[in-house]
């Protein structure tokens, strides 16, 4: 490498109205930058314009690391040894957290670039400090299987495994299926197991709650395609 590269990790909101999320100094890591990879590219220029509205967009380089990140990686590469100053952007939270920018960093961290990580809204940290849950021991197990017999089965082992080691579980749902795992936790899961639903975090329409699953069946939310985040304690 020319010089030393350096790949700043920038965070994105998790709404469209939770920009007060993000910290000031993400606006001087994005001056920083030369190119940008992103998970969506129309998105991500959105959220830059409203950080800074001079902006002129066609300055940076843009590419789309959404499902394509092994195409990205050769051209991210070249980057890191030319010295380049690069930022990696996911759609919502922060990037290569069940979210793509993993293979990226690997490959900087490979060619010993510098990884600077930004302080940002995070789904999963915050559910989990607002669900009154375990906060040492818990397990992240991203998406579900879309096959409703291997959801339940995984929903119990899930449960199973809570009860053994005192672990919370986190997991999400693509949110027009959200209401179905509610209903699968409802019909599968022990009536004293406690879930927590994190709804729109940073949002205007957030709401926490954590009950047993009994009375989750008398009050069942309805959240058809709204953002949301589960978390399992049994």
């Amino acid at each position: 490498m020319n010089k030393e590269a350096v790949v700043y990790l920038i965070p994105a909101p998790l709404s469209d109205d939770g920009l007060q999320a993000i910290h000031p100094y993400c606006l001087e890591a994005i001056r920083q930058c030369s190119d940008f990879f992103v998970e969506n590219e129309r998105t991500t220029r959105r959220y830059f314009k409203q950080l800074w509205k001079e902006m002129i967009i066609d300055d940076y380089g843009w590419y789309t690391i959404h499902k394509t990140e092994t195409d990205c990686v050769t051209i991210f590469r070249d980057m890191m040894r030319a010295g380049k100053t690069v930022g990696i952007v996911s759609e919502a939270g922060c990037p290569g957290i069940a979210d793509p920018g993993q293979l990226l960093v690997a490959a900087a961290q490979d060619m010993k670039a510098v990884i600077k990580p930004l302080v940002g809204p995070n789904s999963i940290l915050l559910a989990l400090m607002a669900s009154g849950f375990n906060g040492q021991r818990f397990n992240f197990r991203g998406y579900l299987p879309i096959d409703n017999q291997e959801k339940i089965r995984q929903l119990k082992a899930f449960e199973s495994e809570s009860v053994k080691r005192e672990t919370t579980q986190i997991f999400i749902e693509t949110p027009y299926r959200n209401n179905q795992l509610i209903d699968a936790l409802l019909q599968n899961c022990q009536p004293d197991t406690r879930l927590c639903i994190a709804v729109d975090l940073t949002g205007e329409k957030e709401w926490i709650r954590t009950l047993p699953l009994k009375e989750w069946k008398l009050q069942k939310p309805d959240i058809h395609k709204i953002p949301a985040i589960f978390l399992l304690m049994a």
